[in-house]
């Protein structure tokens, strides 16, 4: 028999470990696919591509679960302008896809943005409880200097910045300051691949080892795989070394997800209709 002034001394003991010592969560991470936009120049992703080399292009939002937690890395996009001027395929709005998976959007716990272009950001308000997470140095570029020129906010929607302040007065927006930084146990973000003013990519661990979501910040695995840079971004040797470090991340190089490579969803196990589990 279990003496209960052991047990008692015991759970003290545990509820004064802080957090950050006690283990990390295992998560589980998927892709969702959500969209298709067809024919997208290949030079538009991979710096130095055959400009008539067209593909079509995954629109995807990635599911980590664990840990009491429900986040999504990057949101996608839903509103009416997008869908008149890209006309992508096979269209969910991406708080109905990740219903594949059972989650409805009041369960997203987090949000994390890794840059604030619109077909990332633009769905971060069909989750209303969530906290979003996005770098503070992108968050205050894209909300102030970043208009003063018709030249620097290229991709940066203004609507999409006005939900961004709002989640920020409603106390639902936390900064990322910098680089190497936890959000939760066992997800970290990393900052320095410069896809936009401080563009980040995530670090996931997970029963695989450690998966590296790149979002934008690798568009295509050719871009890994011809070590070469993205075709739009501020710094290329810093797009580049941010690859490397990818590498060095990652539990092993299939573990490196890009942002926008429809391969994504025949790589992994399928879970459900467009929808792979990564780990």
């Amino acid at each position: 028999m279990q003496r209960p002034g052991l047990l008692f001394a015991v759970a003290v003991f545990l509820a004064g470990i802080p957090a950050s010592a006690q283990p990390a969560p295992k998560y589980e991470v998927y892709a969702v696919q959500y969209a298709v936009l067809p024919q997208f120049p290949v030079s538009a992703l991979v710096s130095g591509a055959d400009k008539d080399r067209k593909i079509d292009i995954a629109m995807v939002v990635w599911v980590v679960r664990g840990g009491g937690h429900v986040v999504l890395f990057d949101t996608g996009f839903y509103r009416k302008k997008f869908l008149v001027e890209w006309k992508p395929r096979n269209f969910a709005k991406p708080s109905e896809a990740v219903g594949r998976l059972g989650i409805k959007p009041q369960d997203v716990t987090e949000v994390i943005i890794s840059h604030a272009h619109w077909d990332h950001l633009d769905g971060a308000d069909l989750f209303p409880k969530a906290t979003v997470y996005i770098q503070k140095d992108e968050y205050q570029y894209y909300t102030g200097e970043a208009w003063q020129s018709d030249s620097t906010h290229g991709g940066i929607d203004a609507d999409d910045m006005q939900a961004l302040l709002k989640a920020n007065t409603a106390g639902r927006l936390k900064f990322v300051n910098g680089d190497d930084q936890e959000v939760l146990p066992g997800l970290r973000c990393y900052s320095g691949a410069r896809h936009t003013w401080q563009s980040q990519y995530c670090a996931v661990q997970t029963r695989s080892g450690t998966v590296v979501l790149a979002s934008d910040n690798m568009y295509l695995y050719e871009n890994l795989e011809k070590h070469a840079p993205i075709a739009q971004t501020l710094d290329a040797a810093a797009n580049l070394r941010a690859q490397d470090r990818m590498k060095e991340l990652a539990a092993k190089p299939e573990l490196i997800v890009p942002g926008h490579d429809p391969a994504q969803l025949r790589r992994f196990p399928k879970v459900a209709e467009g929808v792979v589990r990564i780990d």
